[in-house]
């Protein structure tokens, strides 16, 4: 008698083995769930508190340069939805008191964070200078500015917040990561456009500047802003200066993300991070694998 062989296996154990493999499922769910929000928890930290800028003087409630910004900010909520950037001019209520106003996100940055940013920078707006005559915050991940001064298309190169990295200890590293530094740095004032990267070594920069300057009014801003950064930072490791209309950050770490060194794990940690969670995934699948050959 020919005896036929088959490779499937019988139905009731393919039933058993399908039911193993679903109760895993939930388990494997759990570990890259925990390990997307771990990351990402790290990395989107794009409305993190920068600075802001008060004006000392109020308008007065109700009045027409009140529904004047009003409409201003609806607008930079509105714009930032399908933009990365715009600025505007509000006088519907009176042409005698206009509201100037811009908003502009970093540029890694989605539409959907973008409009997530700018929604948490008017809140900071509203908490920290209400019915300020002009006012202005920047987050990690943009920045919105309005006055009754017509700043549009302005040069602004003040000075308005400066952070320096830590200081590494070692005298030829540190000669080492200067000329790094300068290297990274060196590039960014004579770079075209509103973005411009740099590096040196395991060192990187970049610059924005915000959208309403020509190309030689963000030079000339970003010129300011590494060398205030040379000045004050020495041998940090990482810095950023923020001037009115532009921003210079570098750092050290030697791998560029969109959130560089400001608070999130780094590349290695990163990778820690993954491999476990990898591994663990690995046994599980081979621990069900033993236990259901064992049956």
């Amino acid at each position: 008698m020919q005896v036929q062989c088959s490779s499937q296996e019988p139905n009731h154990t393919k039933a058993k083995h399908m039911k193993e493999m679903s109760e895993l499922f939930p388990i494997l769910g759990l570990l890259f769930s925990l390990i997307s929000s771990t990351t990402m928890a790290s990395f989107d930290d794009y409305t993190s508190f920068v600075y802001v800028g008060c004006s000392q003087s109020k308008y007065i409630l109700g009045s027409p340069y009140q529904f004047n910004v009003d409409s201003l900010l609806t607008s930079v909520a509105n714009a930032a939805t399908f933009s990365s950037y715009n600025n505007f001019t509000s006088s519907a209520a009176s042409g005698s008191s206009p509201a100037y106003g811009l908003f502009q996100c970093r540029v890694d940055l989605s539409v959907a964070d973008c409009a997530s940013c700018v929604r948490s920078a008017l809140d900071q707006l509203s908490s920290l200078c209400p019915s300020a005559s002009g006012a202005g915050v920047q987050l990690k991940g943009c920045f919105v500015r309005y006055g009754n001064d017509s700043f549009l298309g302005e040069p602004d190169t003040t000075l308005l917040y400066k952070k320096c990295g830590s200081v590494v200890p070692g005298g030829g590293y540190n000669s080492d990561l200067l000329g790094m530094r300068d290297a990274a740095l060196s590039g960014l004032p004579g770079g075209g456009g509103s973005y411009r990267v740099g590096a040196g070594g395991h060192v990187r920069a970049l610059a924005q500047c915000v959208g309403d300057q020509s190309v030689k009014q963000c030079s000339d801003c970003v010129a300011e802003a590494v060398a205030q950064l040379k000045d004050g930072c020495g041998v940090a490791n990482a810095g950023d200066a923020y001037l009115g209309k532009c921003y210079v950050s570098y750092w050290s770490d030697g791998v560029y993300t969109s959130r560089h060194y400001h608070g999130g794990v780094n590349g290695k940690t990163l990778a820690i991070i993954i491999g476990v969670t990898l591994g663990l995934v690995i046994m599980i699948i081979f621990l069900s694998f033993i236990r259901r050959t064992g049956k």
